[in-house]
């Protein structure tokens, strides 16, 4: 199948949070943030578990007080997901997360402080090698930008974001990634141009507060599809009212959209006509909900008619194309003899994609342990 991405990513520094590689080509990371009360325990790491079963790279994890600092190292002690931990106003609250063994802290330029306290944590991370984001939102810019553009723009997200740059720089730290989110997509997207062309450390993408699960899934495929595209973007978050769990299946459907990366199954399946010989939609949801277990990378097109049915499958590792009373079945783009009950398909179609997916993903085993 043609799937080989023709972007170019920006060259960029490499910094880890936690074991994971940011940067300097390594795999973009895909993230999330949780939405319980960080000081109940047990909900809060139950939603990170939940995180890290859909794939997810990177937590983030609101630390607004010094209860939920302490709350923050029980936490820790029960994940094994690298965590970033969002601080805001109180600096002191990030020195206290760093001896509870943080992976990064993402700090506000809008609201952190001073000088004096930007030093405090950037002398705290560098003696435990711990990474910083610096995160710029257009909601919470300085008081003073505000005052200078009237609004935000992306030059005040750009002179807001490399203000805490040339601290760092001054300070000599170099192991930091930065944002320059907004709610809207076009402001954010020309920051972010205008951010990468400025530094080389890694980008962290994200469209703020895009909406809720449908809207703002559209929003922030539109907003980071672009950048990607551009090659900008080393980790990402989708910002959603929903289920944070959401935000990872979207962050990575938007990654395999652009053959990025790919975890999981890409489903290929027509919006069903009056020429469809099964149920293609109900066929469709039912194979996703039943395979969300599978992170091997493959193809599966599920097509209802002989129309587009066979082009489809050519080029699928799994392919299943529409005919009166049992359908056709495709094996690397290859027709086989065995033929599918039209009113039979989910169970038959599941059997066949999971052991595709085992044999695939044994290739790749061996291939990974020959390299």
């Amino acid at each position: 199948m043609y799937n080989e991405s023709p972007i170019i990513r920006r060259p960029s520094s490499r910094i880890y949070v936690g074991d994971v590689p940011i940067g300097d080509g390594a795999p973009i990371a895909v993230q999330s943030m949780t939405n319980t009360k960080t000081t109940d325990v047990d909900a809060t790491v139950a939603q990170i578990l939940a995180l890290e079963k859909v794939g997810a790279d990177i937590v983030r994890v609101s630390v607004p007080t010094m209860d939920a600092a302490e709350a923050f190292k029980l936490i820790k002690q029960r994940v094994s997901v690298p965590l970033v931990a969002d601080i805001h106003f109180d600096y002191r609250i990030a020195l206290k997360v760093a001896e509870y063994g943080v992976d990064c802290l993402r700090i506000n330029p809008g609201n952190i402080g001073n000088e004096e306290r930007i030093r405090n944590v950037v002398e705290c991370a560098r003696d435990k090698n711990i990474p910083i984001r610096i995160g710029v939102n257009g909601g919470s810019l300085e008081k003073d930008l505000m005052d200078k553009y009237h609004e935000p723009t992306p030059e005040a997200l750009l002179e807001s974001a490399m203000r805490h740059v040339d601290i760092l720089d001054r300070l000599n730290f170099d192991q930091f990634k930065v944002s320059v989110k907004a709610s809207d997509v076009f402001l954010a997207v020309e920051s972010y141009r205008l951010l990468a062309k400025q530094i080389k450390q890694p980008l962290h993408l994200g469209i703020t507060e895009a909406g809720g699960a449908r809207a703002g899934s559209v929003k922030s495929a539109v907003g980071l599809g672009m950048l990607l595209a551009e090659g900008i973007g080393d980790t990402l978050r989708i910002s959603l009212a929903a289920d944070p769990v959401e935000e990872i299946k979207v962050g990575f459907d938007i990654l395999k959209s652009l053959r990025i990366r790919s975890r999981g199954i890409n489903f290929i399946a027509c919006p069903s006509c009056s020429r469809q010989e099964f149920d293609v939609i109900n066929t469709v949801n039912a194979l996703e909900m039943r395979l969300e277990d599978i992170t091997t990378p493959m193809d599966v097109s599920i097509i209802g008619c002989v129309v587009n049915g066979p082009g489809e499958a050519l080029v699928s590792d799994i392919g299943l194309t529409g005919s009166h009373g049992k359908s056709g079945y495709y094996d690397d783009g290859k027709r086989q003899k065995e033929r599918f009950d039209n009113n039979n398909i989910v169970d038959s179609l599941e059997a066949k994609i999971r052991a595709k997916a085992a044999i695939m993903q044994n290739r790749i085993d061996i291939k990974d342990a020959t390299e």
